[in-house]
């Protein structure tokens, strides 16, 4: 189990703490993937290599060399990691948005669990082309360890279903080293309340139905933190997502790490860095190479 208490300790809908500061600033440092450019024309989910730029055949060893390098260059404050956000695959609440767009989904379906149709809450599994998006998302990775590219040295994920399953599936195989468990924070969850797809099982569930994932500290049986009333806010989930952030900086010494979550919540990351929108597309991975500054005095 991670050391701490859940990192959701705040309700969701409910302000920061006045006194509550990041001690870290976040900057994404471009210039190692396609995705960096924000001009660049449409790039898919998956494109080769994860969209390194670099393609010759040591592409990986050279992109690790130059990580570790900035590390080393840093000062006592800084440091450099390369995150792996990858989305979950299509879900069937993602099937009923695209059925009734965007604005009827929004204003009505999105608070049932379903249509007679498909049933999308709460908490709803990946269907079958989800499925495929992370085997996709699977031969991406074996496509690449042929060309030096390292295994996510700590790997996070949503509480969703279908983000445990998105990584389960991507990962199966791939992760023999049993410390090297995918670590279920709450706080990688996707947009919170209203919307019943985003209404998390019990812990329970998530201990049974995937047993090979780990759980953090104080996460509670039942979801107490998502209202059927009120909708998270942008600017709340980049809180969120910061505090993610936060700990990992804090408490990691690894420097590739990997979450799989959603594109809400993958969003918060994008502007916890200072990127602009990027739209990823389920079963999508998007790299960033991200510097932390650690500053003095934590309080207002």
């Amino acid at each position: 189990m991670v050391a701490e208490t859940a990192l959701a300790a705040t309700h969701l809908h409910e302000a920061l703490p006045k006194t509550w500061k990041s001690s870290y600033v976040y900057t994404a440092i471009p210039g190692f993937f396609a995705q960096d450019d924000s001009t660049a024309s449409v790039i898919p989910a998956l494109p080769p290599r994860f969209g390194l730029l670099d393609d010759t055949p040591d592409r990986w060893t050279k992109f690790f060399d130059r990580l570790e390098l900035l590390n080393e260059d840093a000062d006592a404050d800084t440091s450099y990691k390369v995150f792996f956000l990858g989305r979950h695959g299509q879900g069937y609440h993602n099937v009923a948005e695209a059925k009734y767009g965007t604005q009827a989904w929004d204003d009505y379906w999105s608070k049932l669990n379903g249509d007679g149709e498909l049933v999308w809450g709460p908490d709803p599994e990946l269907t079958t082309l989800g499925k495929g998006q992370a085997v996709d998302a699977q031969d991406a990775w074996k496509a690449e360890l042929a060309f030096g590219i390292r295994l996510p040295e700590k790997l996070y994920c949503s509480p969703l279903t279908r983000a445990l399953r998105t990584c389960e599936i991507t990962f199966d195989g791939l992760l023999s080293d049993q410390n090297r468990r995918p670590i279920v924070l709450e706080n990688c969850r996707e947009e919170n309340g209203v919307h019943t797809c985003d209404k998390r099982r019990t812990r329970s569930y998530i201990e049974k139905t995937f047993p090979r994932f780990e759980i953090e500290t104080g996460f509670t049986e039942e979801d107490e933190l998502w209202d059927p009333d009120v909708r998270e806010t942008k600017a709340h989930i980049a809180d969120r997502a910061k505090m993610v952030l936060d700990h990992i900086f804090e408490h990691d010494k690894e420097t590739f790490i990997s979450i799989t979550a959603h594109g809400g919540i993958i969003q918060g990351f994008l502007a916890c860095v200072g990127r602009p929108h990027y739209t990823l597309p389920t079963g999508g991975v998007l790299p960033l190479v991200i510097k932390s500054v650690y500053t003095q005095g934590n309080l207002n």
